[in-house]
C-alpha cells in the first residue's frame, strides 16, 4: 500500500453537494428498523479517522491513467463478500500472498507493471436480487453482507443491525494494518518468491510457479552480479478496493482534503458502482459523481454505447485520466459480441477510460448438486474474449478483476485440480458467490501473461 506522508484531511465535511444523493433513489439498501439508532452511528463514523488518504487515492489515479494507455495493467482481486469472521491474519496473508503471486507472473511475464489492488478492508455489503429470502416457510430479511446482516436464517441475526458499519470501520482498519504491515515490511519483496509457495501441495500451477520464480532469482542474482540497487524490491504499492454499495457507510467516511478543499471517499482508494445501481438518475452516481477518488462501473449485457457516454458525463465530465474505469462483465458466451459497440462508442468520445475484465459475474451456473458455481474454463474464455476484442479494434485491455481466495476452496469447477461437482462439496465456503481458489488464481495469472505478451 502506497504509505508516502499525505497532508491530513479535515473530518468536518457538511457540504450540500455531497448530500444531494439523499433525495434520490437508492437501490440495494436496508430498511434500517431504528433511524435514531443508524443517525448515532453514522455521526459517530464521521468522527473516526479515514482509512486511507487523499494522496494515495491520487496515486491510484495516476496508476490507472497509465493502465488506460497500456504502460501497466491492473490486477484487482479478492472476496465476494468479507466477512468478520474469516479477517484473520493467515487469511489476509494468504490473499495477499496470492495477488503477489499473481502479480510477478503477470509482471515478469509480460514485462509490464502491474497496479495491485484488493477487494478487501470493506468488501463486506453485497446486492441481493430479492429483499427477502424463504425457507420452509419461513420469510426473513436477505442477507446483504456483515456490514448490514448475518448469514445465519434467524429473525434476530437477519435485522438490519446499524452497529455493524462500526464492526466493518474497526475490521476495515484492523485488515489495512496488516496489508500495511505485509507489503511494506519485507514480506513482499521480490527475491522471496520461491517462499511465497511454501506449504501448499505439488500440482501443475505450483510447479510453473516454482520455474518461473528461478527464471526470477537468476534475473536478479544477475542483476546484483552487475551493481544493481534491490532496495525498491522490498515494499510494494497495494491499494485497497470494494463496491460502493452501502451509502449510509460511504458519506459518513467522506472527508475534505485539506490541500486542496476537495471530498474524497477515505473508506478506500478505489471504490466501483455495481450493475444493479448504475442508474444515472439514482443515488449512487450523485453521490460518486462528487467524490475525487477513481471509480469503477460495473458494465453488464444490458449496457449500451449512450449508456456509457451519459455514465462518462456524470462521472468523468472533463475526461481526467485514471477518473474512470469500467469493468465489464457480460459472460463468455456474450463478450465477442456486445463489448465492441460499448469500446466503440468510448473510443470515439475520444475521454480517456479504462477498461477492466471481470470474468467471474457473467458466468454463475448452477451445478447438478445444487452449488452456486462458475466454470473456470468460461472464466478464461471470457478474457479471452475481452483481449480479442481490443485487439481487434485497436483499443487497450487494462486489467482484470477476480473473485479469489488464498484458501484452497472448491467452489469453481475445473482448473488443474478438475474439480467436479461432487468435489464442490468438500470446502465450499464462501457466503455469496464461488471464488477461485490459489491454485486457479496461478493457473489465470499464466494464462492471462500469454494474452498480454499477444496484445
Amino acid at each position: 500500500m502506497h504509505t508516502q506522508a499525505d497532508s491530513p484531511v479535515d473530518v468536518g465535511s457538511a457540504t450540500p453537494e455531497l448530500d444531494r444523493w439523499r433525495s434520490l433513489p437508492a437501490l440495494q439498501q436496508p430498511a434500517w428498523p431504528d433511524p435514531d439508532e443508524l443517525a448515532a452511528v453514522t455521526a459517530e463514523l464521521s468522527a473516526q479517522p479515514p482509512l486511507v488518504f487523499a494522496g494515495e487515492a491520487d496515486n491510484l489515479r495516476e496508476r490507472l491513467a497509465a493502465a488506460s494507455r497500456g504502460e501497466a495493467f491492473l490486477l484487482q482481486g479478492g472476496d465476494c463478500a468479507e466477512s468478520f469472521a474469516e479477517l484473520t491474519a493467515d487469511n489476509i496473508r494468504d490473499k495477499i500472498k496470492t495477488i503477489l503471486q499473481m502479480a510477478v507472473v503477470l509482471t515478469y511475464g509480460a514485462s509490464m507493471p502491474i497496479i495491485k489492488m484488493g477487494r478487501m478492508a470493506g468488501q463486506f455489503a453485497k446486492p441481493r436480487s430479492s429483499d427477502v429470502e424463504t425457507r420452509d416457510g419461513v420469510t426473513l430479511p436477505a442477507y446483504r453482507g456483515d456490514i448490514i446482516n448475518s448469514f445465519e436464517f434467524t429473525a434476530e441475526a437477519r435485522r438490519p443491525d446499524p452497529q455493524r458499519l462500526l464492526a466493518a470501520y474497526r475490521a476495515s482498519a484492523s485488515s489495512l494494518n496488516l496489508i500495511r504491515a505485509f507489503t511494506q515490511g519485507g514480506f513482499a519483496d521480490l527475491r522471496r518468491v520461491h517462499e511465497w509457495n511454501r506449504g501448499f501441495l505439488d500440482n501443475p500451477a505450483y510447479a510453473a510457479y516454482d520455474a518461473f520464480a528461478s527464471e526470477i532469482d537468476r534475473a536478479i542474482k544477475f542483476m546484483q552480479a552487475a551493481g544493481a540497487d534491490f532496495e525498491a524490491l522490498r515494499t510494494v504499492d497495494f491499494y485497497s478496493s470494494h463496491e460502493g454499495l452501502l451509502l449510509d457507510y460511504e458519506r459518513p467516511l467522506t472527508r475534505i482534503d485539506s490541500r486542496t478543499g476537495l471530498p474524497y471517499d477515505c473508506s478506500a482508494h478505489f471504490l466501483w458502482i455495481g450493475e444493479r445501481t448504475r442508474q444515472l438518475d439514482g443515488a449512487h452516481v450523485e453521490f460518486f459523481s462528487q467524490v475525487r477518488n477513481p471509480l469503477g462501473v460495473k458494465l453488464g449485457p444490458t449496457a449500451t454505447g449512450d449508456d456509457a457516454l451519459r455514465l462518462m458525463d456524470r462521472l468523468n465530465p472533463e475526461g481526467e485520466p485514471g477518473r474512470l474505469t469500467f469493468i465489464t462483465r457480460m459472460g463468455a458466451g456474450k463478450v465477442r459480441d456486445l463489448l465492441p459497440p460499448l469500446v466503440e462508442a468510448v473510443t470515439a468520445d475520444g475521454r480517456p477510460v479504462t477498461w477492466v475484465c471481470d470474468p467471474m459475474h457473467g458466468n454463475g451456473i448452477t451445478s447438478a448438486n445444487g452449488y452456486k458455481t462458475r466454470r473456470f474454463s468460461d472464466v478464461i474464455d471470457e478474457v479471452r474474449g475481452f483481449f480479442e476484442v481490443h485487439q481487434g479494434l485497436g483499443t487497450v485491455p487494462g486489467g482484470l478483476h477476480v473473485e479469489l481466495t488464498g484458501d484452497d476452496v472448491t467452489e469453481v469447477l475445473g482448473g488443474s485440480e478438475e474439480i467436479d461437482d461432487s468435489a464442490l462439496t468438500r470446502r465450499y465456503t464462501t457466503l455469496v458467490d464461488p471464488r477461485l481458489n490459489h491454485q486457479q488464481s496461478l493457473e489465470m495469472a499464466f494464462l492471462v501473461a500469454e494474452m498480454l505478451r499477444e496484445r
